[in-house]
């Protein structure tokens, strides 16, 4: 390992916030070569499905018009490098991909989305699938190189500098889910974290409001209002979603 390497782990390791650290790791990446990058994970995975998409935690500097179609517009579902992370730990060269296109193994949907990719130009790079922390979690990043580059460009640049390229990603994987993963639309106020946070600790309504200096009705109004903006159905279920996501004992919020 490189002194420059090592001195830029370090500071990813005392990186505290997610945005920070996204900016900072697609930079680095495209200084390899990989341009544009998707970062995907979920903690409610099922055998059948990824899940509620409200749950997922995307990150992406690719464009807002790749990003609808893949992402919002449901694309992922059907490609052929997410159903590889799914089934996969490691990581993959895009050129697998390539050999199913030749040898016609894709059905119509994966066919689908590798014209969308290819409208886009996305073409060449690869996938990293991250080792799972529990049966309900899963975690990915695709690597997409510049437009210019072809998929023996990047099998080059990986054979020279893969292991690093891994290292980064897993660490920034790592220090990913150390981090509030606030998704937009389930931003607990500071009323709610708090309240949440005493029932995490078992505290009684009657205690909490003690504690918070409101009433019983009040503290039962931030925990009512904490179950919606989490979308579940009880308080237990807002505890548990809300420490998934680092929203609970954090300095910042």
């Amino acid at each position: 390992m490189t002194p420059e390497l090592r001195a830029y782990l370090i500071e990813l390791t005392n990186i505290d916030g997610v945005e920070d650290l996204w900016q900072k790791h697609c930079a680095k990446m495209a200084s390899y070569g990989f341009d544009r990058l998707i970062y995907g994970f979920t903690r409610f995975i099922t055998p059948n499905s990824l899940g509620d998409p409200n749950d997922f935690v995307v990150l992406s500097n690719h464009t807002k018009a790749y990003r609808e179609g893949f992402v919002e517009g449901g694309q992922y579902r059907h490609a052929p490098m997410v159903r590889w992370a799914l089934e996969n730990e490691g990581w993959c060269s895009w050129r697998m991909l390539g050999e199913q296109v030749t040898r016609g193994t894709l059905d119509e949907k994966a066919r689908k989305v590798v014209e969308f990719n290819l409208t886009h130009k996305v073409h060449a790079g690869y996938t990293i699938s991250f080792k799972s922390v529990s049966s309900r979690a899963k975690g990915a990043i695709s690597l997409t190189t510049r437009a210019e580059l072809t998929q023996d460009d990047a099998d080059a640049i990986w054979d020279q500098h893969g292991q690093d390229i891994v290292l980064m990603n897993n660490l920034v994987h790592l220090k990913i889910l150390t981090l509030p993963m606030m998704l937009p639309n389930q931003v607990l106020t500071p009323r709610q974290r708090e309240a949440l946070e005493w029932v995490g600790d078992g505290k009684t309504m009657q205690d909490i409001a003690q504690i918070m200096g409101l009433t019983q009705a009040t503290v039962e109004k931030h925990l009512r209002l904490a179950r919606e903006t989490l979308n579940v159905e009880t308080t237990a279920q807002a505890v548990a979603k809300a420490a998934f996501q680092n929203q609970m004992y954090v300095l910042q919020a």
